[in-house]
């Protein structure tokens, strides 16, 4: 009998995990939270995540249990470990993931590089913070941010006052995150994969273009990161990894300072946007190896297959039409460009697909990359 991976939302990381699992011989099933995602060629169920009853049907008849996104909530992911689900990650390390401030503590108790940062209730605690960091920083939302979300650079701590709040009305409080206002030349990000049993394998570091919060594009490995930046970047990247006792994919978001110093940002426990150029990329992709990862089998080679490869997203999409109307013109001037769709409708700022260019020239694969990618925006 074939393996059985359930994957928790119906996404494009779950869309991608289904051709890897094919060649893997991995039954893929897919709890989507509504008909018509992108998953939904696996998709064997649709329901609702935050419900642990729907969730643990779902789960009764699968050998482990990963996720599209980290938003499950603690009460369902307990729920299934408490019913003998194998659960990668688990409870215990998603916590880290959806809740900044929680992350913040560990890492600082595992001497992780970060940036200064401190939990604030009020716009007094926040103004503060800002007059001993040169009077400008970085606000978050502890949970739900993404792209760009829940992310706001204040100057006044009275600037997130509509966010306290909202604090104020929860029933169970709680506290804002603020950061230094990192003085950064660059983001890169450091993808790491690790079993259950413990083995870890870590992918080149890459560097990440961000525009309006969001990624735009991805160049493997990072220009002028060989040697120490590589070794330093997969030492924080294993660290965390073993810290949090991930398993599965684990993405650390880091800043290069002006100084040449790696800070963490971010973690996501899961493929990530920042590894969707393995899928030509490298020898093995994220998605084939979270699933390794996740069942506990021997994790693949995460070498690059060629000296460069360049991830850009397809954001938006067109403003009439489809994506499949533009596949012909795209291909045909760019033949090289692997071109990745998500089945969503365009929206602003969306992302609905990506195109990986692979090669041995930078200029030559960022320039086929951006090109294709073109085709499909207005």
């Amino acid at each position: 009998m074939a393996l059985r991976v359930g994957v928790v939302g119906g996404g494009q990381l779950a869309r991608m995990m289904i051709a890897p699992a094919v060649e893997l011989g991995i039954e893929l099933r897919v709890l989507a939270e509504e008909d018509g995602m992108s998953a939904s060629l696996a998709a064997t169920a649709v329901g609702d995540y935050r419900d642990a009853e729907t969730v643990l049907a779902f789960a009764r008849d699968v050998d482990v249990v990963t996720f599209d996104h980290e938003h499950v909530p603690q009460a369902v992911l307990t729920a299934l470990v408490d019913a003998g689900v194998a659960v990668h990650p688990g409870p215990h390390a998603l916590r880290f993931a959806q809740d900044k401030l929680v992350m913040r503590a560990r890492l600082q108790e595992l001497g992780m590089p970060q940036p200064d940062w401190a939990a604030v209730t009020d716009a007094e605690q926040l103004q503060a913070f800002l007059d001993e960091h040169g009077g400008r920083a970085v606000v978050k939302t502890p949970r739900g941010g993404y792209d760009g979300k829940g992310v706001r650079v204040v100057s006044a701590g009275t600037e997130a006052d509509d966010w306290f709040a909202t604090l104020a009305e929860d029933a169970h409080g709680g506290a804002l995150l603020v950061e230094e206002l990192v003085d950064f030349s660059r983001e890169l990000a450091q993808q790491v994969a690790r079993r259950p049993s413990g083995a870890v394998r870590a992918y080149p570091v890459v560097e990440t273009v961000q525009r309006e919060g969001v990624c735009a594009e991805v160049i493997a490995p990072a220009p002028h990161s060989g040697g120490r930046l590589q070794e330093v970047a997969a030492r924080i990247g294993i660290t965390i990894a073993e810290g949090l006792d991930v398993t599965g994919m684990l993405a650390v978001e880091l800043f290069e300072t002006t100084d040449e110093r790696l800070l963490v940002n971010e973690l996501a426990m899961r493929p990530h946007n920042s590894g969707h150029w393995s899928q030509d990329g490298a020898v093995t992709s994220q998605f084939e190896q979270h699933l390794r990862a996740v069942l506990d089998l021997p994790l693949g080679d995460p070498s690059p297959l060629s000296e460069w490869a360049v991830m850009v997203n397809i954001l938006g999409g067109p403003a009439e039409g489809s994506l499949d109307e533009r596949f012909d013109a795209a291909m045909t001037d760019h033949p090289a460009a692997k071109i990745h769709t998500y089945g969503k409708a365009p929206r602003p700022g969306r992302k609905v697909g990506h195109v990986n260019v692979v090669g041995d020239d930078l200029d030559d694969v960022a320039y086929e990359a951006r090109a294709a990618a073109s085709f499909f925006v207005d």
